[in-house]
């Protein structure tokens, strides 16, 4: 049997019922993200009712006309705010685009934010009375949850619990409703979403509608991660595993087709991807870097300049 992906009980580190108890989530999730880079999270405190309602107004704007959809879409944007159609993003090194249309949510600033120059407004669709507030709420609610996780992750690697808060306070993260369409030709060469990594700090995957998510292990192995109702996916992102020196590891993975009748049915999910402030600079952290892990990355990044690299590779720039 493949080794399992672990899921871990966050309370256990916000609301600890021992002294222990904090230490060994923060041990236990370090060796999760060391081994995968992916875990799951339950019992995070997001209440069920609140992602209903965010899948219940993203399933309503998929369902509209593609006319109207297509005029939330802005050209040059690459992909910042509003709606990609269908056939655009397309995996690092990929043939075939992926097999889905998304939307994109970004943070509330305000016009006189030194950030608004990279971090545009958001687009609201008229045509879905509570897509705003349902969508920003889910938005808020994952936020807070990443910060706890890197809250942890920082205590993992010898760093204070709260470095990470004033570095992504007004980071440019995302939530990205995705739609994958019903599949209704056979043998096509496209899959729902190629092979990749993230490029942000960490992404949380909420209540994805149906099993296809799969995990590269290090041995080369695809592990399926099909998680329970109540649980949240955390991952981490090429942002992360370069300011860790690779002590975390990015892990590939991809959103098969899934076979037969199955492949006829829509399939929704909203990941999360939180990123650092534009201007964060990306530079191994010292803690990170020993004798048998040479530092990788000896020229540093701003987190903004990386996501523009980035986004021209996967098509959305």
């Amino acid at each position: 049997m493949p080794a399992r992906i672990p899921t871990l009980d966050i309370r256990r580190f916000t609301h600890p019922s021992s002294p222990g108890d904090r230490q060994a989530f923060v041990d236990e999730l370090g060796a999760a993200y060391r081994e995968w880079g992916f875990a799951g999270i339950r019992n995070h405190g997001i209440p069920q009712s609140l992602i209903d309602d965010a899948y219940r107004v993203f399933q309503a704007f998929f369902a509209l006309p593609e006319d109207t959809k297509k005029q939330y879409h802005v050209a040059g944007g690459g992909g910042a705010r509003g709606y990609t159609p269908f056939g655009v993003e397309t995996a690092k090194g990929a043939k075939h685009f992926d097999l889905k249309e998304f939307w994109h949510i970004g943070r509330e600033i305000p016009d006189d934010s030194k950030y608004r120059d990279v971090m545009p407004p958001n687009l609201w669709p008229a045509e879905v009375a509570d897509f705003r507030e349902k969508g920003y709420a889910l938005y808020s609610a994952l936020d807070a949850l990443g910060a706890q996780v890197l809250a942890a992750l920082a205590l993992h690697i010898g760093l204070p619990e709260d470095w990470f808060a004033d570095k992504t306070d007004s980071g440019n993260s995302i939530l990205r409703p995705i739609h994958y369409p019903p599949i209704t030709a056979d043998d096509i060469p496209n899959v729902r979403a190629g092979a990749h990594e993230d490029i942000n700090l960490i992404t949380l995957l909420v209540g994805a509608s149906a099993a296809g998510l799969e995990v590269l292990s290090h041995e080369g192995e695809w592990v399926p991660f099909t998680s329970d109702a109540d649980t949240i996916v955390v991952n981490i992102g090429d942002m992360l595993q370069r300011l860790t020196n690779h002590v975390y590891p990015s892990t590939t993975h991809r959103v098969v087709n899934p076979p037969g009748d199955e492949a006829r049915k829509p399939r929704y999910s909203v990941p999360f991807f939180l990123h650092p402030n534009p201007d964060f600079v990306i530079d191994v952290l010292p803690s990170t870097v020993s004798a048998d892990n040479p530092s990788r990355y000896p020229e540093p990044i701003t987190a903004q300049g990386y996501l523009e690299e980035r986004l021209k590779e996967i098509k959305l720039k």
